[in-house]
């Protein structure tokens, strides 16, 4: 069941989210974008290109339109262009929502992977998929020495700023 009530509950959750999301990309350097645990592993780099493809390749699913997207796209080499781009699609994905979207159409019944979501499911998936790879994000960034904004409070540099302990 989706939190996501109205077109407002999904715009000022989404507001939050989407400048925690450029706040990390905000501490990423060219070079943390390599940063793997594993060989195997997905970078640093693409889990945060992912974050933001998945803004074109969900969206464009509900029907709307995201100029310039290009489905597995390659991940850039520059935390500028991976974060100009995070910013292009939420904008446009916002702007279209408030524009043409009600709160009746949230319950509308979407073909989604050849599943039927509501279209309020789908915006608290994109939250919650963002979400969930920033938090994968945050320990590759520890692992390339970087320091991990706080997001839902403090981080443990933001608390040592404040004074209080850091350590457990």
């Amino acid at each position: 069941m989706s939190l996501i009530k109205s077109i407002n509950d999904f715009l000022g959750a989404w507001k939050y989210e989407s400048d925690s999301t450029l706040k990390v990309f905000g501490n990423l350097s060219d070079e943390s974008l390599n940063q793997k645990i594993t060989a195997d592993g997905r970078s640093l780099g693409f889990i945060a290109w992912h974050i933001t493809q998945s803004i074109g390749e969900m969206m464009s699913k509900t029907g709307l339109e995201f100029p310039g997207y290009v489905d597995r796209a390659p991940v850039p080499a520059s935390v500028n262009e991976i974060k100009s781009s995070y910013e292009k699609y939420s904008s446009a994905m916002t702007e279209q929502i408030e524009k043409n979207w009600s709160d009746e159409m949230l319950q509308d019944d979407l073909n989604m992977y050849g599943q039927i979501w509501k279209r309020a499911d789908v915006l608290s998936s994109l939250i919650a998929h963002q979400t969930h790879h920033r938090g994968q994000m945050t320990v590759l960034m520890r692992q390339a020495g970087l320091k991990v904004p706080g997001v839902y409070g403090p981080s443990k540099e933001e608390w040592a700023i404040y004074g209080m302990p850091t350590e457990e």
